[in-house]
């Protein structure tokens, strides 16, 4: 039985589809068993929790250069929290790559999200992916909303100082340390200032106080008074924190600055005093000097008038302007002297 060219050539066609098929299918398995062998335990760890993570999505993760072991163990700790997952109002898989292509850290969200769930908190994942992204550890913040933080006033970390200088209307210093307990407001905490304006705010109020009191002993009788003035001011206002309390922890008296400050005021009036009356001294020198000048001056003018007396006498006689008088002889002298009178005795 002979086979014709035309039927030989449909065995060939068919062979080849067959080869190809059989090809195709050994490539299909290969693939599949390579992605099974680099995804299967995360898709086998998503799908035995029920996070909802498919396979095609791992595969996607790698090309988008997001590691998928991070967005199944959020899922997995989300889906065991008791969390919200869902892919249309939840915190889908899409939500949680889209945060670490940000920059964000997925794992310190999910965390805090779960804390904040167990303290009985709204915190929504979009909120807490933004604090994130802003840069606050949101952990740590949604760890001081639960449990109050407490912050020394003044920080010795960031000032070198202890404890913070206030002078009271009597001139006396007092040394003050606080303690300042605050807990996080979750709804400022973005854009909101940071422990350091709280630290700067409490310091400026408790100034204020001791520097509004009359004597430090009013001071170091109540020291309650400067904590309820303090905040009475409000100074959490636009900040990230809520201020529970201030506590002084500290307080002792320091030194006498308003009797420092007399008495540096006292020497340098001494001081102008001493320069003025320098000034008029060496001014009296100076008038003294110029009348010892004028002296001399006159008395040279007096010289050379009395030099020029010999010759205006001798121009006088020359010019006949000056005569001699004669003497009267000695008869004449005696008849004009007065006679002494005499008297007889009785």
């Amino acid at each position: 039985m002979f086979i014709g060219v035309s039927q030989f050539a449909a065995l060939a066609m068919a062979g080849a589809f067959v080869i190809g098929g059989i090809a195709v299918a050994i490539l299909a398995v290969l693939v599949v068993s390579l992605v099974f062998f680099y995804y299967g335990a995360l898709w086998i760890q998503a799908f035995m929790s029920g996070a909802d993570v498919r396979m095609t999505s791992l595969v996607g993760m790698s090309l988008r250069q997001v590691k998928p072991s991070v967005i199944v163990t959020a899922k997995v700790m989300g889906r065991q929290a008791g969390l919200n997952i869902d892919r249309q109002h939840g915190m889908s898989t899409a939500r949680l790559e889209a945060h670490f292509l940000a920059g964000g850290d997925v794992m310190q969200v999910l965390r805090a999200i779960i804390a904040a769930h167990r303290a009985g908190i709204d915190l929504d994942f979009d909120r807490a992916a933004a604090i994130d992204l802003a840069g606050r550890d949101v952990l740590d913040a949604v760890r001081t909303s639960v449990s109050p933080k407490v912050i020394d006033c003044p920080k010795p970390q960031r000032s070198g100082k202890t404890t913070l200088s206030a002078v009271a209307k009597n001139g006396v210093e007092l040394l003050i340390r606080a303690r300042v307990t605050v807990r996080t407001n979750l709804d400022q905490l973005i854009g909101g200032a940071t422990e350091e304006t709280i630290v700067a705010r409490v310091g400026q109020g408790i100034i204020t106080a001791i520097g509004s009191s009359q004597t430090y002993m009013q001071v170091l009788e109540t020291p309650d008074r400067i904590s309820k003035s303090v905040l009475a001011r409000g100074l959490d206002a636009n900040t990230a924190f809520e201020i529970v309390s201030i506590d002084i922890a500290d307080i002792s008296v320091g030194d006498n600055i308003g009797a420092r400050l007399q008495s540096d005021q006292a020497d340098a009036d001494t001081r102008v005093a001493r320069a003025r009356a320098e000034a008029c001294r060496a001014e009296a020198i100076a008038r003294q000097q110029e009348m010892k000048a004028k002296v001399t001056q006159c008395r040279a003018l007096l010289v050379l008038a009395e030099s020029e007396i010999p010759a205006a006498l001798a121009l006088a006689f020359r010019a006949g302007q000056l005569y001699a008088r004669r003497p009267p002889p000695p008869q004449e002298r005696r008849l004009r002297s007065p006679q002494p009178e005499t008297s007889t005795p009785d």
